[in-house]
């Protein structure tokens, strides 16, 4: 007809696809524990409660973490929401990251905790340097260690990735196997 406007309906919106019913948090667990991952420790330094003090060091084994981008030198550490870490890093901007060797299994245990009460005493009896930009520690022996500034964090579920760019990069350690985990627990390559 002349003059009489036609539209066309709306092109109806895909339904989101759910979640998978049924798998359980045992079934997930057990199908990712497959997945053999590096092991690193996380690390940075509460700022000082006042301007005469030092911040605390505060530490966390991580085996969710990886490299995201080459330019920028980006890398992602996953933390479970209301972690220490990631209370921490939300207010924090720097922050550090060991790669572990096979032979660090007791520093990877010993930050995998729960419930512990003082990070102070974790960090007594282990070789670290301070790093110079980040101020975090430094695990001495680590295959190599990272210095970062946080660029963005992504909620995601019940973690947070918190996505940094990367300020120093060094390979201290040339020799030394890396320390996986697999399977709910630490092993060696090969």
């Amino acid at each position: 007809m002349p003059g009489v406007l036609q539209t066309t309906p709306p092109t109806p919106r895909p339904e989101p696809i759910p979640h998978a019913e049924g798998v359980s948090n045992d079934e997930f667990r057990a199908a990712l524990a497959r997945l053999a991952a590096g092991v690193v420790l996380v690390t940075a330094q509460e700022p000082p409660l006042d301007e005469h003090g030092r911040g605390e060091d505060v530490g966390m084994t991580a085996t969710a973490f990886m490299s995201v981008s080459l330019d920028p030198p980006l890398v992602l550490v996953s933390l479970r929401n209301d972690s220490r870490m990631d209370d921490l890093l939300a207010e924090q901007p720097l922050w550090a990251v060991s790669v572990l060797a096979e032979s660090q299994r007791q520093v990877a245990s010993r930050f995998a905790m729960k419930g512990r009460i003082s990070d102070r005493l974790l960090f007594a009896d282990v070789p670290c340097v301070r790093g110079e930009v980040s101020r975090a520690p430094l695990v001495g022996g680590a295959l190599a260690t990272l210095e970062c500034r946080t660029e963005q964090r992504v909620p995601a579920g019940d973690h947070t990735l918190v996505i940094g760019r990367v300020l120093t990069a060094e390979a201290p350690s040339a020799d030394g196997e890396p320390l996986t985990y697999f399977k709910g627990r630490y092993r060696q390559l090969g």
